[in-house]
């Protein structure tokens, strides 16, 4: 029988295991037994933690495991799910109160920027597809959340270079929230051009941001060099 094990991630923090569960649960010392209700559904391979008299605290993210054998290195290997943001807040959810596609032109290449703005909570999925509704994972670039208002809202973009063999074709950002499932096509150069002006600001700072880092990181590796002949 597959035991399978349920942990709790707080931000920053490292992973606790809550329980693990066979035919019995067991709960770790610290947490509360009767607000974890676990079960298995044998027949479509699911197991589900339901959490009762939800609180603040417990805003984390939550990640099943299990154990497996592996034959080829001859040992166990732990495996866990991709995990389950839980987030407890009086704010109700929001949907992007705006989204675009911009685009800019290189020599051999288009850069497509899809930009996402004010929407909550923070947890979405966005991904680029092409003309076969297929996804594209090649040449993407995924960008990190900001605040984009006091108010706790926040916006994210997201990068697909394509070549100059591809630049006819349509592709299209998908973004996936709970208050909302959206899809914009790379169509209209005239109003993304139009809105580019719109959001340079955003994107200089994003870019200054990393030039920044990556000069601060050779200025480090630099002073640790001089360091390292000057104590030799």
């Amino acid at each position: 029988t597959t035991i399978i094990h349920w942990y709790q991630q707080k931000a920053n923090k490292s992973p606790q295991r809550i329980l693990y569960f066979s035919k019995e649960k067991v709960v770790e010392e610290g947490f509360q037994a009767h607000r974890y209700l676990v079960e298995k559904v044998s027949h479509q391979k699911l197991c589900v933690l339901t959490i009762n008299d939800i609180i603040p605290d417990d805003t984390a993210t939550y990640y099943c495991a299990y154990w497996r054998s592996h034959r080829v290195w001859n040992t166990w290997i732990k495996y866990f799910g991709t995990g389950t943001k839980l987030i407890i807040s009086s704010k109700a959810s929001s949907q992007p109160a705006h989204s675009e596609i911009l685009q800019k032109k290189h020599e051999n290449e288009t850069t497509y920027v899809c930009l996402i703005e004010k929407f909550y909570p923070e947890v979405i999925r966005v991904t680029w597809t092409d003309e076969a509704h297929k996804e594209v994972t090649d040449n993407v670039v995924q960008g990190d959340l900001w605040k984009a208002t006091e108010e706790g809202e926040y916006s994210i973009s997201t990068w697909l270079t394509v070549s100059a063999a591809n630049k006819d074709k349509n592709y299209h950002c998908k973004y996936e929230h709970e208050s909302n499932e959206h899809s914009l096509q790379t169509q209209g150069t005239y109003y993304i051009l139009f809105c580019l002006m719109f959001v340079t600001d955003h994107l200089m700072h994003r870019t200054a941001y990393l030039v920044y880092i990556v000069l601060l990181l050779k200025s480090f590796i630099y002073y640790l060099i001089v360091l390292f002949f000057i104590y030799r």
